[in-house]
């Protein structure tokens, strides 16, 4: 087109640009390369070949030449659409940058201009990535019926967004007003509502929506079947799980691997390791390939039952690079089974193979120096992982103070104990059990009461665990009279 004589109107080239971006490929740079040529070859590019170029960096993340593009569209005296607006602020939105995209949106607005759907739904979907739930909806509230008719896009992303906050009552009231202002719902719609049902607990509720999809001639996916498929199998209720899975299959969905890696998983939670290996086999019949995660079900089921060898077997049948999560299933396993050298050899592997180690993996090991007497190990190990810029978690320091007080070592576990309070971590009842624990053994009752006492100043409930604990060892010194108002106190509470 550029060698034709005469040349052909921007609008041609426009064209060409347009289908380029919205292919399936996503040419960006190839828009813009192109673009390039046409500006070599001084052919004046139009409002709609600059919003082009805003789009093409907007998606590629370049925000200061998207911007540098909007300030040629106005130093060349064309007026910005409403198109040049929503691009930038959904490229923004894409970067991230949703606080330079809010206020970009308010200038916008403050001058006259008019946003479009996609502006709005880039912000809501913004609003909802970073926690801001409640701001996206109030936005919402605030464009409808005003601003811009707001579809059920917008109103996906918010429901979407308060089921996995688990604020399924909230999120179907939404869903109740969606109706009502004659939105249809589609699948994802339907699908998100069912898995907040799931996430807390209502299979009745999800399985009442799952019917009403049907009633709504709205075709399930395989990621509806798959959410309640999974929880299913978390309740332990297989028998219905696969029942989903002949109504799936008789709907013309065919299960995929993320599908039986579910059925598997549940079966594994039920300790039927055999059934699981049976599901196994079937990805192969069905001519797909299983994944990681199919192994590490597998793997990690063998191991929960005790059958570590068959696990290392089937560790070394894999057909796919293992991940950190399957490394650390093997790695807790053989720890728990008294073989840390063959633990620390898996860990090296990891390393050889650049699987890094998480802090998942080194709790385990810590937990094994820490009760085969080797606390110093333990601590030189937590200090090693620091280095590596790995951050200990509370498990990591819970293990330590347990193992010190085992030890005899209480003033070290104090040291750490008080170290995680000034920090800020949020200490559970474990830990504290631990150090009271710690203090009787050395016959430290009043303390052991006294850290009973602040507890719940730091906000952590005492349990049966701790009251006992303190109990027991009052009463083996004959300290009967201590003992025994703790056990009054312990029915005040309810805990006897």
């Amino acid at each position: 087109m550029l060698r034709m004589n005469p040349t052909p109107s921007i609008v041609e080239f426009n064209k060409i640009l347009g289908s380029i971006v919205k292919s399936n490929n996503n040419h960006y740079t190839t828009a813009i390369s192109l673009f390039h040529q046409l500006e070599l070859n001084r052919i004046t590019p139009t409002i709609v070949t600059l919003n082009i170029l805003i789009n093409c960096y907007g998606h590629l993340g370049e925000i200061t030449f998207a911007f540098s593009i909007f300030a040629k569209i106005l130093k060349l005296g064309y007026h910005p659409t409403t198109i040049t607006f929503s691009t930038l602020i959904n490229g923004m939105c894409l970067k991230g940058k949703l606080k330079e995209a809010l206020h970009f949106h308010d200038d916008v607005i403050g001058l006259g201009f008019h946003l479009d759907q996609v502006s709005y739904g880039a912000l809501i979907s913004g609003l909802c990535k970073i926690g801001e739930t409640r701001a996206a909806l109030k936005m919402l509230r605030q464009i409808e019926g005003k601003l811009v008719n707001t579809n059920v896009v917008m109103y996906n992303i918010i429901i979407d967004s308060l089921c996995k906050e688990k604020l399924v009552t909230e999120a179907y009231e939404l869903y109740s007003q969606m109706i009502l202002k004659k939105i249809s719902p589609n699948v994802v719609t339907l699908s998100s509502l069912i898995y907040g049902f799931c996430i807390v607990g209502q299979l009745k509720e999800a399985f009442g929506l799952f019917h009403e999809m049907l009633l709504k001639n709205i075709n399930p996916n395989i990621y509806t079947f798959t959410i309640l498929i999974d929880a299913l199998c978390k309740e332990g209720k297989i028998k219905e799980a696969k029942n989903v899975i002949a109504v799936m299959m008789k709907e013309g969905v065919e299960p995929t691997v993320v599908t039986y890696n579910t059925l598997m998983d549940g079966y594994c939670l039920d300790n039927e390791v055999n059934k699981a290996k049976n599901v196994f086999n079937v990805i192969g019949k069905r001519r797909m390939t299983p994944n990681v995660h199919s192994y590490t079900i597998i793997i990690n089921g063998l191991c929960k039952i005790k059958m570590v060898d068959e696990a290392l077997n089937f560790f070394k049948e894999m057909h796919c690079e293992p991940n950190t999560v399957t490394y650390s299933s093997l790695i807790d396993a053989l720890c728990k089974s008294g073989r840390i050298s063959h633990a620390w050899e898996l860990l090296d592997q990891m390393h050889d193979r650049g699987q890094p180690a998480n802090i998942i993996t080194y709790n385990s090991l810590l937990h094994a120096l820490c009760k085969n007497h080797q606390v110093d190990k333990a601590i030189a190990l937590v200090k090693k992982i620091k280095d590596q810029g790995i951050q200990p978690n509370i498990n990591t320091y819970n293990i330590l103070i347990d193992g010190l007080c085992k030890e005899g070592r209480l003033e070290n576990a104090q040291v750490i104990f008080q170290d995680l309070l000034i920090k800020g971590y949020k200490v559970k009842v474990w830990t504290y059990n631990t150090m009271i624990n710690g203090l009787c053994l050395e016959g430290l009752f009043d303390e052991a009461m006294t850290l009973l006492e602040k507890m719940e100043d730091n906000g952590c409930t005492p349990d049966v665990v701790t009251y006992e604990t303190i109990i027991y060892a009052l009463f083996k010194n004959d300290e009967n009279d201590k003992a025994e108002k703790l056990l009054r106190e312990m029915i005040t509470r309810g805990l006897l």
